[in-house]
């Protein structure tokens, strides 16, 4: 089914996404677009995906997270009925302060300016888990430490966020979901890690692997994330609502990259290391409940995100795609 009927239940709303040009919540505001009045807020960067927005029907608006003015939100209205928060500064400079400041503030401001909405969706991340064995499956009780070598202030700034976020839903009394995400791939964007990872194949560059045994996650197929965000606004409450975002099934990164190997015929270097992008493996107990099951395999999903980046390097027939 095409995504855009996958979100179909939710019509006549009026929706709110930031970071609408993103992996996750582009597709998102794409397929809600169809049924729904849709804005997005972001700085679009990405040459031409702001007319790309408004050719489908997507009112778009510049926000500057850092914008602590009371400019920032004046243009933008403040009757939406749901949001999608998926914005983010990730602190790529280090600077833990203003990745703390900027996402926790950003996130109350835009709460406030949207206090009468049904339902608030936050978009977190896995990566705020305290590390355990590498087969563990997170919980949404697992405890947490915000430690990430491969980017150090992102779950700090994540977690910091999650407390605005739980203290504005409950101030405000404003229904809320926060999803902590796992790793989103598909067909829009730059495809999600996976394809990441088959970039540097392609370069021949190595891909750090742990010593012993291989780090596990649970992606989610952008299919799936689209049909599941009605659904976790549905679950939204007060106190806000945690919840693992993650996909059914349990996928090995090195798994997932050999996979991409025999599909493509590129090879992969792997190169063991203390040091690699760490990845969670969710139990998907608490999702499942509230979202249904998933319907996109990890491996179809995989060959078909391949097939739309890479499309001249997929040789392996679809009939073998679960070899």
């Amino acid at each position: 089914m095409h995504q855009k009927d996958r979100t179909a239940a939710l019509r006549g709303k009026k929706i709110l996404v930031t970071g609408g040009t993103g992996q996750v919540a582009r597709p998102v505001a794409e397929a809600l677009a169809e049924h729904n009045e849709v804005w997005c807020l972001g700085r679009f960067g990405t040459p031409g995906v702001e007319r790309v927005l408004n050719a489908r029907s997507i009112t778009t608006r510049y926000w500057d997270m850092a914008d602590s003015s009371g400019k920032a939100l004046a243009d933008v209205p403040d009757d939406f009925t749901h949001v999608l928060h998926s914005a983010v500064r990730r602190g790529e400079d280090g600077d833990f302060n203003a990745a703390i400041e900027v996402n926790s503030a950003a996130a109350g401001r835009l709460m406030t300016h949207c206090r009468d909405a049904e339902a608030f969706l936050y978009v977190s991340t896995g990566a705020v888990y305290a590390r355990q064995t590498l087969d563990h499956r997170y919980t949404e009780t697992d405890p947490v430490d915000g430690v990430a070598d491969w980017l150090p202030a992102y779950p700090v700034a994540k977690l910091a966020a999650e407390g605005a976020v739980r203290a504005f839903a409950q101030v405000l009394g404003l229904p809320t979901t926060i999803a902590r995400l796992n790793i989103a791939y598909g067909p829009g964007g730059y495809g999600g890690v996976p394809m990441l990872y088959f970039k540097r194949m392609l370069a021949g560059e190595p891909i750090a692997v742990p010593p012993k045994g291989q780090n596990w996650c649970s992606l989610l197929h952008s299919d799936d994330l689209v049909a599941q965000v009605p659904r976790l606004w549905r679950a939204a409450e007060v106190p806000a609502r945690l919840v693992n975002w993650g996909g059914d099934e349990a996928v090995g990164i090195t798994d997932c990259v050999r996979f991409m190997e025999k599909l493509t015929g590129v090879e992969a270097k792997l190169v063991p290391s203390e040091v690699t992008r760490e990845t969670y493996q969710f139990d998907p107990t608490l999702r499942r409940a509230l979202t249904g099951p998933c319907t996109v395999r990890w491996r179809d999903g995989i060959r078909r995100t391949l097939q739309d980046h890479f499309p001249d390097h997929v040789r392996v027939p679809a009939h073998n795609r679960g070899a």
